[in-house]
Order: structure tokens, then sequence, then C-alpha cells
């Protein structure tokens, strides 16, 4: 099994357990289905905008958690936001894919 704390923007948690074969949308789903009593204010209105982050980076919908090759017997942090889209993955920003011959330079007198 795998032990994940969820940790929401507001700096609440939650401890959940889950199987090694749990996706990242099984995962919301479980939590949106189970929504802790502490964390009311902050509930969404569907499961499909909850979106999981890991080592700085958004779990798409069919990443496993046995894929991530967590450390079996302990407890990952993982922070749960609500977004509507995700970035595209291996993307890094608008700015590198979008290679312009344009300067944003400026010059202090």
């Amino acid at each position: 099994l795998v032990h994940l704390r969820l940790i929401l923007v507001s700096g609440k948690t939650q401890d959940f357990t889950f199987s090694p074969n749990d996706s990242a949308t099984d995962i919301a789903k479980h939590v949106f289905e189970n929504w802790p009593a502490g964390w009311e204010e902050e509930r969404v209105s569907s499961p499909s905008i909850l979106r999981l982050i890991f080592q700085g980076r958004f779990l798409h919908g069919n990443v496993t958690l046995g894929a991530l090759k967590l450390p079996p017997g302990r407890t990952t942090v993982m922070h749960l936001v609500a977004r509507e889209t995700l970035p595209e993955p291996n993307s890094h920003g608008q700015r590198n894919r979008e290679k312009t011959t344009e300067s944003n330079c400026c010059l202090l007198l």
C-alpha cells in the first residue's frame, strides 16, 4: 500500500492509503467522494478539477503511484489543488517553446 499525505493550498492536510495501481484520476475521485470533514471550505464541484502535484510536477490522470516508485512503508507528501487544465507534459513554459528574434531588453541610464 502507498500512504499519501495530501496538502491543500490552505495548508490543511489529510492522510490517505492507496494501491500502487491507483492513478492520479483514481486518487482525485476517491478524495472527492471521501472529502475530509475539515476541508469543507475548500470543497470542489467535481473530481475532474482536482490535480495532484508531486515534486513540483502535475501528475497527469493515467500516472499510477507504482510508476512513481514511491518508497514503501513511508508517507509521501503531495499537493492537491483545484485546477481546470494542466500544462502539457514535459513543457518548459510558453516562453521556451516560442523562439522569436524579439528582444526584451531594457537600458538603464
